[in-house]
């Protein structure tokens, strides 16, 4: 049995359609600079990597010597907590500290402090959010043995803690450790506000991401006399945030937290005021009138398509939330992606990290361009102008 901590890093699962392709490319390199990070500590005495064939193919010889990759048999149907299982038990790790490929912003003192967690404890899960988790570490391994793990890794610490009494040790929570790259809409998120890693950020050069948009909205965040629509699955730690953090007014729609985890994406149960309010007056609008309560909006898709009972392919989520409407199957979807791109005002769609870290993560990069704005005028002796979106 290994009694250290082991990173077990998932790479894998994306794929198919061209949009696809592209991202997980972008995880892929994302992977690569999260093993960066961690290997830099020293806290870990080894490192796997769990990858699909393609992922397994991209990686290859990119792949320091030291690090094992674990790839999904050829054929076999991929089921993230038999995976996962498989993986803690075949290695015999004790203090396995598992993580997803997609958070760019995680350095290697957080991963660190995942480490030292598991080492220093007997019977605790360790993740960078309770509710939601894409970082956890476990001791002791082989409690997996005594749980069947679901097919996702959201809801594994509340599942060792319930299940197996296993103590609950959350880190603080911070942007780098919550804000993860689930769809190309974080990506564009991440080309505006910087911060990824040499080997995501030079894929990033190369994609050529139109910020435009995201720029325009994201400075009403530094004007006191601007007013911003934030919603969708909006929790109190981003709402606090917006508060004390940005100068603006912030209107707010809450709706459908734990949408997954309660299943309502799927029950029929999920209800949205702003689907209702499109439902009655049409996207075109809706628009116009979300312009009246806003300069700018970010607006999280996921609620209004359960509301409708939609369930869009990957490939129609990844269109909507790059803001590229056509090659939209969906036509509720298309129509609604088409009335955002050509609204009064900037709208951004995206799922739950645009209004969670994301919002954050654009807060702190227009604060920084509205200082640099700042000490440009303050050197020519002149006033800043305000910012016109």
């Amino acid at each position: 049995m290994i009694e250290e901590p082991v990173l077990v890093l998932f790479c894998g699962g994306m794929g198919g359609s061209a949009i696809e392709d592209a991202f997980a490319d972008a995880l892929r390199e994302c992977a690569l600079d999260t093993l960066e990070e961690a290997r830099g500590t020293g806290a870990f005495v080894r490192y796997i990597v769990v990858a699909d064939e393609p992922s397994a193919t991209a990686l290859g010889d990119r792949l320091p010597s030291e690090v094992t990759l674990d790839v999904d048999a050829s054929g076999s149907v991929f089921h993230f907590g038999r995976r996962l299982t498989d993986v803690v038990l075949r290695y015999e790790l004790h203090r396995p500290v598992y993580i997803g490929c997609g958070l760019p912003l995680i350095k290697g003192d957080e991963l660190a402090a995942v480490a030292r967690a598991v080492a220093t404890s007997e019977k605790a899960v360790v993740s960078n959010n309770f509710f939601s988790a894409d970082l956890l570490g476990i001791v002791p391994g082989d409690v997996v043995r005594e749980v069947e793990l679901p097919d996702n890794d959201r809801i594994i610490p509340r599942l060792l803690r319930d299940k197996v009494g296993l103590e609950n040790r959350a880190l603080p929570r911070s942007i780098a450790n919550q804000f993860d790259i689930d769809t190309t809409g974080d990506l564009a998120l991440l080309a505006y506000a910087g911060g990824a890693g040499r080997n995501l950020q030079r894929y990033i050069d190369r994609a050529g991401i139109d910020t435009t948009r995201l720029e325009r909205a994201a400075m009403l965040f530094t004007d006191r006399d601007a007013e911003v629509v934030v919603a969708g699955r909006v929790g109190t730690q981003t709402w606090q945030y917006l508060e004390a953090e940005t100068a603006c007014r912030v209107r707010m729609f809450a709706e459908e937290r734990g949408l997954q985890a309660a299943g309502r994406d799927v029950n029929g149960e999920a209800r949205s005021l702003l689907a209702y309010h499109i439902d009655a007056v049409g996207m075109q609008r809706f628009f116009e009138e979300l312009a009246e309560m806003g300069q700018a909006a970010f607006i999280d898709t996921r609620p209004l398509f359960a509301h409708r009972g939609l369930k869009p392919s990957r490939p129609d989520r990844f269109l909507s939330d790059a803001m590229i409407a056509d090659g939209i199957e969906d036509a509720w979807v298309q129509a609604l992606t088409k009335a955002a791109c050509e609204a009064p005002i900037p709208v951004v769609l995206g799922g739950s990290s645009l209004v969670a870290a994301g919002v954050q993560l654009l807060s702190e990069a227009a604060w920084r361009e509205h200082d640099r704005r700042q000490d440009e005028y303050r050197a020519q002796g002149r006033a800043a102008p305000p910012f016109t979106p």
